[in-house]
């Protein structure tokens, strides 16, 4: 935490409060194009002008900042994954997030409070002994617990025989954790602006001019505006976007529900994750617990709640926790997500120069906002790929050279 942010908790003064970023006029011209308002492109932007003095850039959100995948989803930090370059690229996430109070003088709310992903069979115990072992290689804190430890760390676990999916064993990840994600926006979008990033809220790509194999501009609907370059980090609308160029990306649209119950007395310190049962849970400072499972088994943008999730997600919950039969679900939401066919995103370089994408996050982008961002402006800025987004480049689907993250990843973040 900022010493800012701790001098004003301490002495109670609040100082002059004043817009977290300004409206502009949208220009003619400039040198970087972000489409997407959510973590990814803010904090490219914010890298941008911090670490490569690129500031004649815009970000174009349709609606509001944050108002898509980053505001809609569970707020879930972890490095705990399956391959190396994932664990690699997860862990600079993870500690990008653990700094970033600081970094941007602005208070997220980063709790790192251990991260339980649940074995109910054998073959996930395998699997989790795979993980532990990647993480622990590549520096990550991971390992294997048994059920003793599991009943210290979450006494309030069905532990027995009863369930249909007892509880074998867990992978655990102390470093996970749970962040506000509307203070992580705001904090990029404020420090971008003061940097002279230009945000435009309510302003929607409509189509992209191509001239020569390289991309202009962005057609908006306030007009057109000229660009030397153009990131795309739409998240779950990224393909439609990559039209707008002629260019077909292998993702797949699939929409993702979570909701919350009503606050409950603190009783859940780690995070919850169960790849059988497709359930995952937390417990936000306000008490609610936060809720979610996979996506949805079909391909959509709709992002209205459905019964069936609630059905599904209340029968496993209760597996899971059977003292929460009395909690009330107040509220429920859905956002869209793209997937690629090997799990793992798809940043970087296209056929079209100067055209970039950080695109196919499935469930869990939010967690890699601040090294995504920070990977894609020294991208932009230097025409090099950098060495850790080099393994998530589009051509590997071209080159049989996949990187096969389902395993960590299938139950939704």
């Amino acid at each position: 935490m900022s010493f800012k942010l701790l001098r004003q908790g301490l002495d109670g003064k609040i100082e002059h409060l004043t817009r977290l970023w300004r409206s502009h006029p949208l220009k003619d011209h400039y040198d970087v194009v972000i489409i997407g308002g959510g973590a990814h492109g803010l904090a490219c932007a914010y890298y941008l002008a911090k670490e490569h003095g690129l500031t004649n850039v815009a970000v174009l959100e349709k609606k509001y900042i944050g108002h898509g995948g980053s505001g809609r989803n569970t707020t879930i930090i972890r490095s705990n994954y399956l391959t190396p370059e994932g664990v690699r690229f997860y862990d600079q996430s993870v500690k990008l997030y653990a700094q970033m109070s600081a970094e941007l003088d602005f208070n997220v709310m980063f709790s790192q409070r251990g991260h339980l992903t649940l074995a109910h069979t054998d073959s996930s115990v395998r699997t989790m002994r795979r993980r532990a072992e990647v993480n622990q290689i590549e520096g990550v804190n991971s390992r294997l617990i048994w059920p003793d430890e599991i009943k210290r760390l979450c006494p309030t676990l069905d532990l027995s025989d009863r369930p249909r999916y007892p509880i074998l064993a867990a992978l655990y990840h102390p470093p996970g954790g749970i962040i506000r994600h509307d203070a992580v926006v705001w904090g990029y979008a404020h420090q971008a602006d003061r940097r002279g990033v230009h945000i435009h809220q309510n302003t929607e790509a409509t189509g992209l001019r191509v001239q020569g194999g390289r991309v202009t501009g962005v057609e908006t609907n306030k007009g057109f505006v000229g660009a030397g370059a153009v990131l795309n980090a739409t998240a779950g609308w990224g393909s439609t976007v990559a039209a707008m160029v002629d260019l077909k990306l292998p993702l797949v649209t699939s929409p993702l529900q979570a909701c919350v119950t009503e606050p409950l007395k603190p009783f859940l310190d780690v995070i919850i994750v169960s790849g059988s049962l497709h359930v995952y849970v937390s417990q936000s400072d306000r008490g609610e617990l936060v809720m979610g499972a996979s996506v949805d088994p079909f391909t959509s943008y709709n992002m209205h709640g459905s019964l069936g999730f609630l059905e599904d997600i209340a029968a496993h919950m209760l597996d899971l926790f059977p003292v929460l039969g009395p909690a009330r679900i107040m509220r429920q939401w859905a956002g869209v997500c793209d997937m690629t066919p090997d799990y793992s995103p798809v940043m970087g370089l296209t056929p079209i120069e100067h055209f970039y994408i950080d695109l196919g996050w499935g469930t869990w982008g939010f967690k890699a906002s601040p090294i995504a961002g920070k990977m894609l402006a020294e991208l932009i800025a230097t025409q090099r790929t950098p060495a850790l987004i080099e393994p998530f480049r589009l051509a590997r689907f071209y080159e049989h050279d996949l990187v096969g993250e389902k395993g960590a990843a299938s139950v939704g973040h």
